[in-house]
């Protein structure tokens, strides 16, 4: 059998890497190496295709250790049962690619996650190998981004914490059910223990000592973890419940939702790749929502809808056509909580207003000047010079957002 070359393994494992999110480089601590001193920077512009909440392109080495894998989760194209073609990296080789790609200016950083090889400890401890070899023999400075393994032991994933900017655990699927039935190789009471350490090594890492010493940082950035969904049948309410939970219980940076589809083979014929990536892109939409603009998981998703999301209306605008007995409200009185729900106002928009009205009451071309979306907002909101009359009870005004019919290929 031929030995598979460097580029061969980096090809694999780069594009087996791609079903693993969240890999944005924001919210760590700053270093670089300006000074002459040290590899890699945690800031600056790069060419890679991720991007920090604030707009900077993040570029990260994004890659698998190995897509080798002892556990076979049926949603996983790396199962132990699958057919794909396989390789593993050396600890040496992802320093390696890691040190070089940067000298060349391709990255600013690494995202490294794995399948499990001889058992959980033995990957961990290959990964914070890696780890450790970049940021002590190579004083590598830049961004770190482990995807850790709930069932390695405490002590590992506490020395991972200590090595990387960003860990993340991932939860596998929304429900304790759909994991017994997809994933029985994996007990989301260790998950959920995992996720629970790393939240309590982060606030002890925050707190000083009696004599004001700060500890060692403990992923700075934060954690996160994956959800796949679509793959057991959980609702979207379900879905956004359980996220509520976790950043809840977890204060986590953010859950990352990972739309699933069934791998294609000879015998059955793949769905197309929209529906599931639209209903990814509305999730993450409706996590939005949730986060920062006050709405809970019930009144997104809500029962009378078979706690389903609407594909063809952003969460936001849906919820507003359901709820036209919050509208219009006056852009001039309104709280900042009933602005928030208004569609085309975002937060930034919903801040400048409440600056600007002190100055004096508001009109229609002030309310562009401050950036906000008059086309989605109009049915909803009044002004000085601005009243939607009978528009926002009207009986078709949700055709006016409906998406524009398209002709279907028939090829």
């Amino acid at each position: 059998m031929a030995k598979i070359t460097l580029q061969r393994k980096l090809e694999i494992l780069a594009d087996a890497a791609k079903y693993d999110a969240s890999c944005a480089s924001s919210g760590t601590t700053r270093r670089d190496s300006g000074d002459g001193k040290g590899l890699g920077s945690t800031t600056g512009s790069g060419i890679c295709h991720s991007y920090a909440p604030d707009g900077r392109c993040i570029s990260l080495l994004k890659i698998l250790m190995t897509n080798f894998c002892i556990y076979d989760c049926a949603f996983c194209i790396n199962r132990a049962s699958s057919g794909v073609e396989r390789a593993r990296f050396t600890p040496e080789e992802v320093v390696y690619l890691t040190t070089e790609f940067y000298r060349r200016n391709y990255i600013e950083g690494l995202f490294l996650s794995s399948g499990i090889i001889r058992s959980p400890d033995a990957t961990m401890e290959d990964m914070n190998r890696i780890a450790r070899s970049l940021r002590v023999d190579h004083d590598f400075r830049g961004y770190i981004h482990l995807k850790t393994i709930p069932d390695a032991s405490p002590e590992l994933i506490a020395e991972a914490g200590r090595l990387a900017d960003r860990i993340s655990i991932n939860i596998e699927l929304p429900t304790d059910q759909g994991v017994a039935r997809y994933a029985p190789e994996k007990n989301p009471a260790t998950i959920r223990q995992a996720m629970a350490g790393v939240r309590e090594r982060r606030s002890a890492a925050r707190e000083r000592s009696h004599k004001g010493k700060r500890p060692p940082r403990f992923a700075p950035a934060g954690q996160s973890t994956q959800m796949i969904v679509g793959a057991d049948g959980a609702d979207d309410r379900t879905i956004l419940g359980t996220s509520t939970k976790l950043y809840g219980d977890y204060r986590l940076k953010r859950v990352y939702y990972s739309a699933f589809s069934p791998i294609p083979d000879a015998s059955r014929t793949l769905p197309l790749a929209a529906p599931p990536l639209l209903r990814e892109h509305r999730l993450y939409q409706a996590d939005w929502l949730m986060r920062f603009y006050g709405f809970e998981a019930t009144e997104i998703a809500p029962p009378d809808l078979s706690g389903m999301l609407d594909l063809d209306l952003d969460p936001k605008l849906a919820w507003a056509l359901r709820n036209r007995a919050a509208f219009p409200v006056d852009v001039n009185s309104a709280t900042r909580e009933a602005l928030l729900r208004v569609p085309g106002f975002g937060t930034k928009t919903v801040d400048r207003i409440l600056s600007a009205r002190r100055n004096g009451r508001l009109g229609y071309g002030d309310l562009l000047r401050i950036g906000a979306r008059l086309k989605h907002a109009e049915p909803f909101f009044t002004a000085r010079d601005w009243s939607p009359g009978g528009l926002t009870d009207a009986a078709h005004l949700a055709d006016r957002y409906a998406p524009k019919p398209t002709q279907l290929s028939l090829f």
